[in-house]
């Protein structure tokens, strides 16, 4: 066997060990640079770190940290709370609003689970409480999470831009974030209307939408695996009910104030002066803590250092696979069919059908590097496809599977939890199929040199 096809194998048992079994696929990938790269092909431990992305590593981890000062000190639940109460009581306006926080919460730096682990709960007692489907809501939340998710300043956002810029390849953030935003912006308003939305809108406003539900009702298993073979964590309990508890949650206190500013300033620091996004936010969160050092303590456990060791693993395995010329021979054998459209499209499944199963994440870090080769020939729009596979590979994260999925399914009412499983289930697969083409019809077709 030669070490290419050995490289590849080696990268879809990852997938799999990772998928069946509670193991972080970037454990096993770190270990599977090892055994590639030092064992089989004898390279030095040097050139193994080489690929190692440390610029990444410290954005991973600077947004997770500053993301979870944020969670603590209650500043998500304030902007929860008063997008909320800025409906008035139109119930049709619910899910729209759920599916706008999500994005501004994912945005600025927050993971896609992280946000809709917060907003799940809430959207689905919602849900409930004014007789809106409760499948409607989890994937307003789920897509609204992935329309944000792409921002030059998130988690999945700084993934593609760094893997492009670092190939040399033209790219444009604000032009990935924005046809993410639309692309997911116009598959909610399909699931707006297929799951009821019109009649919803037809509800009389309420009164009063009373304090907001619990964000983690009793009996929801806190326990859910995430994406790679990773326990998802706990979902955080709160408490409202009581007036004195909402008034107080809902109180603009000096430090959720302060915490506003330094999201504010994250966000012009990166995208006005064109700062290190991970350096700004670890400033940002560096000046939060030493203002509250005991929210700094418990934020540092709540970094996701799973996803930090899963994102570092598979660059790393993928900077092993590029020494090996796994990644020349993928793109000769891409080359060889002699189609560009076909062979972007095909991407495009690849990423929308493994990820329905796997990391989304981890997949990101994999999937564009193999087809950097494949766009370096400039017959079809770099940008395009890019774009085409990055919706792709994250617009199923409604799956059952994936921690979003399980999420929505984990909270959703009892009696309705097989058949919001059910339904979720086919929509998944549907998305799964449809989606890549519709990615690569508007993204690609257009953009053929």
């Amino acid at each position: 066997m030669g070490i290419e096809i050995l490289a590849i194998g080696m990268l879809v048992a990852m997938f799999v060990v990772a998928t069946i079994q509670p193991i972080n696929m970037g454990a096993l990938a770190f270990a599977g640079a090892f055994v590639l790269g030092s064992m089989t092909i004898g390279m030095k431990t040097t050139d193994i770190f080489a690929g190692f992305p440390s610029d990444l590593f410290l954005t991973l981890v600077a947004v997770t940290y500053l993301f979870a000062i944020a969670q603590i000190n209650g500043t998500i639940d304030w902007l929860v709370e008063c997008a909320v109460r800025l409906v008035r009581g139109r119930i049709g306006l619910i899910p729209w609003v759920m599916f706008l926080v999500a994005a501004v919460i994912t945005g600025f730096g927050a993971l896609g689970p992280a946000a809709v682990a917060i907003l799940a709960p809430v959207a689905l007692s919602f849900a409930i409480q004014y007789r809106i489907h409760p499948v409607m809501m989890g994937l307003m939340v789920i897509h609204g999470a992935q329309a944000g998710g792409f921002s030059p300043i998130s988690i999945y956002g700084g993934i593609t831009n760094q893997i492009v810029a670092k190939a040399g390849l033209p790219f444009a953030p604000t032009s990935l974030f924005l046809s993410s935003f639309f692309f997911n912006l116009a598959i909610a308003v399909l699931v707006f209307f297929v799951f009821g939305g019109a009649k919803v809108m037809k509800q009389m406003p309420a009164a009063s939408l009373g304090p907001l539900p619990e964000l983690h009702p009793e009996g929801v298993s806190a326990s859910i695996r995430g994406h790679g073979g990773t326990p998802a964590k706990p979902i955080r309990e709160h408490a409202y009910g009581t007036a004195a508890d909402t008034a107080a949650t809902l109180r603009l206190n000096n430090e959720r104030m302060t915490t506003l500013v330094g999201l504010i300033a994250l966000g012009i620091g990166a995208l006005v002066f064109k700062f290190n996004v991970g350096l700004v936010a670890m400033t940002v969160a560096v000046a939060l803590a030493l203002l509250s050092p005991k929210t700094q303590k418990a934020a540092i456990d709540k970094v996701s250092w799973s996803t930090v060791l899963l994102i570092s693993g598979i660059i790393t395995y993928v900077g092993v696979m590029e020494k090996a010329g796994t990644v020349d021979y993928v793109a000769n054998g891409i080359s060889s069919l002699g189609m560009p459209l076909l062979v972007a499209l095909l991407l495009c499944f690849t990423g929308a059908i493994v990820s329905a199963f796997a990391s989304s994440t981890a997949l990101l870090g994999a999937i564009i590097p193999l087809a950097v080769p494949f766009l370096m020939q400039g017959h079809v729009s770099a940008i395009g496809v890019v774009a085409a596979i990055a919706i792709s590979t994250t617009i199923v994260d409604t799956s059952p599977f994936s921690t979003n999925g399980a999420l929505v399914v984990a909270n959703a009412p009892d009696d309705r939890r097989e058949q919001v499983l059910k339904q979720l289930l086919v929509y998944s697969a549907l998305i799964a199929i449809i989606g890549p083409i519709i990615a690569w019809l508007v993204f690609v077709v257009p953009g053929l040199v």
